[in-house]
């Protein structure tokens, strides 16, 4: 394949999604979100996040996974971000890759990747985790895990009934972050087949000796993502608010938005925020017109499907109480 364009001091603001930056900066304006990020990290500290997440992986080095430490060398020059974060594997079939930490994150891949994805696949994710990091994204990622995963009752500073509001927040900016990271993979592979095939078998599993066409792939996508009746779009809703990251699918299609948009041709081509030039958060204000605008035209396109999806939804749940 040609050579990957180096995006030299490419800032993290050249390809966040809005809808991200505006959810995280509602999720900072929470009263009290600020006491509960210092309280879990305090209780924890940066020492307490590496043994929670590594009791039980490999560091890869120039001698341990050389292959994957080559790939990884790559994707932090060509998205020229000059630390290098430490990498890991850890033994589980869920495929599934995080970057968590405060001070120092760093990225931990499962095993489960290595299993359904090739080399180039894999530079996707690892680019899709340099993206979380270059956006300051694992303090809050790490955040969301403890309190989801960890539980609340195992945090006798936290009280459960106070910590529900931050849970649903952190899942809602959790699910739009990955839209942005899913960005710095693309610009990591610089290959749109091969993160669409990525999103495909994350969705669906490798080939198995049988045949994947990403093509097929982005046809579901579109199919997900416009199909279906008012009902369907609720059940959208309900299928997605209590998930950690979107559907494969609606990935892949938000991702396919954003480079038929021109933005991804646009950083290719050498137009893009660099580190420091006007790199400071915007007010939240700004953020929700910016989420508004990108999202303006799908929101009119469906907010009559999703007031009839709701009144049907009343209209069965008063029915069946009616009928009991």
């Amino acid at each position: 394949m040609p050579a990957r364009v180096p995006l030299v001091q490419i800032s993290s603001r050249a390809w966040e999604h809005p809808a991200d930056r505006a959810a995280l900066n509602t999720l900072r304006a929470i009263p009290g979100f600020d006491e509960v990020v210092r309280k879990v990290a305090g209780f924890f500290g940066e020492r307490g996040i590496r043994q929670l997440f590594l009791g039980d992986s490999v560091k890869v080095t120039a001698s341990q996974r050389p292959k994957m430490n080559v790939l990884w060398t790559e994707v932090l020059e060509t998205l020229d971000w000059p630390e290098r974060p430490e990498l890991y594997v850890t033994q589980t079939p869920i495929a599934n890759a995080m970057a968590v930490g405060f001070d120092k994150p760093f990225v931990v891949v499962h095993s489960g990747m290595l299993e359904i994805l090739d080399d180039e696949e894999l530079r996707s994710v690892l680019g899709h985790e340099l993206g979380h990091i270059m956006s300051g994204h694992p303090t809050y990622t790490t955040i969301a895990i403890i309190l989801l995963y960890f539980g609340v009752g195992n945090l006798p500073f936290l009280a459960a009934a106070a910590i529900l509001p931050f849970q649903l927040a952190l899942l809602e900016w959790h699910r739009k972050s990955e839209f942005s990271s899913d960005r710095a993979g693309l610009l990591a592979t610089q290959d749109l087949n091969i993160v669409m095939s990525t999103e495909m078998k994350l969705a669906g599993g490798k080939e198995y000796g049988d045949q994947l066409r990403v093509e097929e792939f982005i046809r579901q996508a579109e199919q997900y993502e416009t199909g279906g009746d008012a009902w369907d779009t609720v059940m959208k809703i309900l299928n997605t608010v209590m998930r950690t990251h979107p559907m494969h699918t609606v990935r892949a299609a938000e991702l396919l938005r954003w480079q038929r948009g021109g933005g991804y041709d646009q950083i290719l081509a050498g137009n893009y925020l660099r580190r420091g030039q006007g790199d400071k958060d915007q007010p939240l204000s700004e953020d929700f017109v910016d989420a508004a605008g990108y999202y303006g035209q799908k929101t009119r396109e469906t907010v009559d499907t999703v007031k009839e999806g709701l009144k049907s939804a009343k209209d069965a749940v008063t029915s069946a109480w009616r009928n009991r």
